[in-house]
């Protein structure tokens, strides 16, 4: 089932995500319905988050990217077969110089900007069996992650952009939480002014 994605100026993005254990309430049915969610919007990633649930579950799925002709084969091969679940995830390390790139959110549709992030990232996390990781990730999925990560986090990713940016996108932002925006998936507004 495809949830409703949530706009920018929800409370829920705003929240740091709680722990969840194995018994938390149709896990089995929101992870399958978060992946239909997040193909059907056409990301890459996708927090609990961003479908109105503050808990510490994201997944990634970076097969899109491996067609970048700008990234070497070895990274195109990398992002091709990445599929994962995160569950309760913490990073642990990040390192390495700063970088640029390009991002969007699903919940924060129309906005790109270059957000600076570090290279390589280690976290620990459960897997959808609730089996235990720690993994280490370089280059464009360690940002997909990090970027979902930030989620989960209550951090978007409009939050890590110099203050005069902020401003400028200040308008647009707005726009956004009151549902003045087309796109073509589903979303839900918190500040839509309810007809009466």
């Amino acid at each position: 089932m495809i949830l409703p994605i949530v706009a920018y100026g929800d409370p829920v993005l705003r929240k740091v995500a709680t722990d969840i254990t194995k018994d938390y309430p149709k896990l089995d049915t929101l992870i399958p319905n978060m992946w239909e969610t997040m193909y059907n919007a056409h990301g890459v990633g996708l927090a609990a988050p961003q479908v109105g649930l503050p808990i510490r579950l994201f997944m990634v799925d970076t097969s899109p990217f491996s067609d970048d002709e700008d990234l070497s084969k070895e990274e195109q091969e990398q992002l091709k077969g990445f599929k994962k679940v995160f569950i309760n995830a913490k990073i642990e390390e990040e390192s390495g110089t700063e970088w640029d790139f390009n991002e969007g959110c699903l919940s924060i549709p129309d906005i790109r900007e270059d957000v600076k992030r570090k290279p390589e990232v280690t976290l620990s996390y459960l897997d959808e069996n609730f089996e235990p990781h720690k993994e280490t990730y370089n280059g464009l999925l360690a940002r997909v992650i990090q970027h979902e990560y930030d989620h989960i986090e209550g951090v978007l990713f409009t939050d890590k952009l110099s203050s005069l940016k902020k401003r400028l996108l200040k308008n647009r932002l707005d726009k956004i939480s009151k549902g003045k925006i087309s796109v073509d998936y589903k979303m839900r507004f918190p500040n839509i002014k309810k007809a009466r």
